[in-house]
């Protein structure tokens, strides 16, 4: 039995570790937290949308970053600090605007398939994760955001994607708690939502339950090459060194698959976005029955919504270029917590938990899933704001991959 090591256990290095695993690998897994899905995979939108699969790769996304550069609460935030990465990383992101019209369809492509796989396997494996199958409502305020989204439909209809137009008095019947006026909506219904920690915790403990190894609290310190693999040294909490020899190995690290990249000798032009939630509690019946339970994407926001069983309700949103930087910042949180106070005045913000996690993206938007230079190495990261939504499919992807070259 092959050994495969993988580095990482957000949602997708969890996902990665059950398709190795059914594909008869002997896996074992490093994070540097105590448990699955500490990090980016902790608290996000909650969105299964392959109806938000389009990447970001336009120049209004350009001038509206260079718009919004100094004005705090903006939904893109860049932080002009001069950074050789950051600068060298928005110069690939404008060479790829070429590239937006595929780079969309194949990604809508993949969350069709990520999202069945998804709900297969936590079927398969007995385990919730507050998922909500009332589809993704995306609302627009002008005649222009709307149009927009029609072009945009046309490429996700060519990814498979089914979306139906929707106007005001549809936006207010399949929504009754929604208050204001909206110029029109676009409604996915085949979209879902859901909780990533829970689901990510739940697929890891199914994981150990079935043979695969979890280090938690382990720093991996190096990476050595040797005949036939490598060898994946690391430090536990208590200081213990340790060593072991894989036959392969797979970097799903986040925002640190850079760093891995770099002892592996690739170049992995992964880029820290920030993004952030608030986890509002509805603790009375109120706040319980002005909570929207279908998903909701506010285009001019850049807001998302999903709604966590009956007492939990999830606002995200924000992109933040500011290096690796995990502050909280009360002037990103707030617009957050603005938009609930406007848009559901009856929901009790007073319990508001705020979150912050850096999203890793590639400049084109598109996941790297693919093997290294070196013989074994392999790559499943840089998912960017679709993580939780792709994570599935290129898990397969990339078990296929390893699967096949292990057996040449």
């Amino acid at each position: 039995m092959k050994k495969i090591a993988v580095i990482g256990a957000g949602v997708t290095g969890v996902t990665t570790a059950y398709a190795l695993m059914n594909r008869g690998f002997e896996v074992t897994v490093f994070d540097q937290n105590r448990y699955a899905a500490m990090d980016t995979s902790f608290a996000n939108g909650g969105q299964l949308s392959a109806s938000n699969a389009e990447v970001w790769n336009r120049w209004s996304t350009v001038f509206k970053g260079m718009k919004w550069m100094f004005k705090r609460g903006a939904p893109l935030l860049v932080n002009p600090k001069p950074s050789w990465h950051k600068y060298s990383w928005m110069a690939e992101f404008v060479a790829n605007i070429p590239g937006y019209r595929q780079n969309t369809i194949d990604t809508v492509r993949m969350a069709i398939a990520a999202r069945e796989h998804l709900k297969e396997t936590a079927k398969a494996e007995g385990f919730t994760f507050d998922a909500e199958e009332r589809g993704i409502l995306h609302i627009y305020n002008t005649k222009y955001e709307y149009d927009h989204a029609t072009a945009v439909n046309a490429l996700l209809e060519e990814g498979g994607l089914v979306r139906e137009a929707v106007s005001p008095s549809e936006i207010k019947a399949l929504e009754p708690a929604i208050v204001g006026d909206y110029y029109g909506g676009y409604y996915t219904a085949s979209d879902m939502t859901g909780d990533i920690h829970r689901y990510s915790r739940g697929l890891s403990d199914a994981c150990r339950k079935k043979g695969v190894n979890f280090h938690f609290r382990a720093d991996v310190t190096g990476i050595r090459m040797v005949e036939g693999g490598h060898i994946v040294h690391w430090s536990d909490d208590d200081g213990t060194q340790t060593e072991d020899r894989f036959d392969g190995l797979v970097v799903c690290a986040g925002v640190s698959s850079r760093k891995f990249g770099q002892m592996l000798g690739d170049r992995v032009n992964v880029y820290p976005v920030k993004g952030y939630s608030i986890t509002v509690s509805l603790d009375d019946e109120t706040s319980q029955a002005a909570a929207p339970w279908i998903s909701l994407l506010d285009d001019e926001a850049k807001v998302v919504t999903s709604r966590l069983g009956k007492t939990r309700f999830r606002i995200a949103g924000t992109a933040e270029f500011n290096g690796y930087n995990w502050d909280i910042r009360d002037d990103r949180v707030r617009p957050l917590v603005k938009w609930v106070e406007r848009n559901f005045p009856d929901v009790e913000t007073e319990h508001a938990v705020p979150w912050a996690g850096l999203r890793p993206m590639m400049p084109n938007m598109v996941p790297l899933v693919d093997a290294g230079k070196r013989p074994g190495v392999y790559y499943n990261t840089g998912h960017g704001h679709l993580g939780w939504t792709l994570s599935a499919a290129t898990a397969e992807i990339i078990g296929d991959k390893i699967r096949d070259d292990m057996a040449a």
